[in-house]
């Protein structure tokens, strides 16, 4: 059997984020899946080593890898079109299951075990880490680009903060504190 799954995933950089903002640095889903992967990795090593529960890293790391696939058969829907009310977020999550178990499909029979964790059925702790990440990778573009003086995105940091503080995980508090503020800092800042 031929699969096109690996050529469906490479088309993940095609697609733009952030679509109704001006943008000083454009960014695709590819670049996005590869932040969330490296922030949800940390996020459980910090869960893990920091404050002592089991989780396994490399599943984190996976999973947000994968987190935005569907959107190669979808798009990106902007956030506040998503979940603008509960019907439409509700009717686009089943849009989304639909297109991750056609992407499972194209998988040969042997390897869709494998990769069922990652596409269609993330176990909770899992998934609490990459939405976490998820919504991490998002403030940090925020912070981004005021950086580089888009007030564009001023209220989309203050909502993504906000919505970050609401997940309520230490790992999130604890990466907040730890290594958010190098964020804003440029590059000769940095040494």
């Amino acid at each position: 059997m031929k699969s096109h799954f690996f050529a469906y995933i490479s088309r993940l950089r095609f697609i733009q984020r952030w679509a109704l903002m001006r943008n000083t640095a454009p960014e695709n889903v590819q670049e996005h899946s590869h932040q969330a992967a490296v922030l949800a990795h940390a996020l459980a090593v910090i869960r893990k080593e920091i404050f002592g529960r089991d989780i396994d890293p490399g599943a984190v790391a996976a999973a947000a890898l994968y987190h935005d696939a569907s959107e190669i058969l979808t798009g990106d829907m902007p956030t506040p079109i998503k979940y603008q009310n509960p019907a439409i977020r509700a009717a686009y999550k089943d849009v989304e299951a639909m297109a991750s178990e056609r992407l499972l499909s194209m998988l040969p029979e042997e390897l869709q075990t494998c990769y069922a964790p990652v596409l269609t059925e993330v176990a909770p702790e899992v998934e609490e880490l990459v939405k976490a990440a998820d919504k991490l990778s998002a403030y940090i573009k925020c912070v981004e680009e005021l950086k580089a003086g888009n007030a564009e995105f001023r209220d989309a940091a203050a909502q993504t903060h906000k919505a970050l503080e609401a997940f309520a995980l230490p790992e999130v508090a604890y990466f907040l504190d730890t290594f958010m503020d190098s964020f804003s800092l440029t590059l000769d800042e940095l040494k």
